[in-house]
């Protein structure tokens, strides 16, 4: 009984999940006006610019739904994202989450 509570759960949860169509392979195509600021994988090394490298898909694009949508304030931002449709939004988020993410020791 608990091991079939167990499932449904996870089951309900996964059914509940939005559903990412993102391309790994894709976004990293089309990363390289990012890797300007964020670095090519996602790990800036300044800390001027976000780490997003292995940030969860769905928050990296709700991050870019929201500064295309102009609900998230950043100049730069707005900028990069005003030509970037959904599909594009959905790799590139799939992009950086895959990567490692980066921990910069401050010295």
């Amino acid at each position: 009984m608990k091991n079939s509570l167990i499932v449904l759960a996870i089951a309900a949860a996964l059914a509940a999940s939005p559903a990412f169509a993102g391309d790994a392979a894709k976004g990293k195509e089309k990363s390289a006006a990012c890797a300007a600021c964020h670095g090519a994988d996602g790990n800036s090394q300044s800390d001027a610019f976000p780490r997003i490298g292995g940030q969860l898909e769905d928050y990296l694009l709700h991050s870019l739904k929201s500064y295309k949508s102009g609900k998230r304030k950043n100049a730069i931002m707005a900028g990069q994202v005003t030509a970037l449709s959904n599909a594009d939004m959905q790799d590139l988020a799939a992009y950086f989450s895959s990567q490692g993410g980066s921990l910069m020791v401050k010295r």
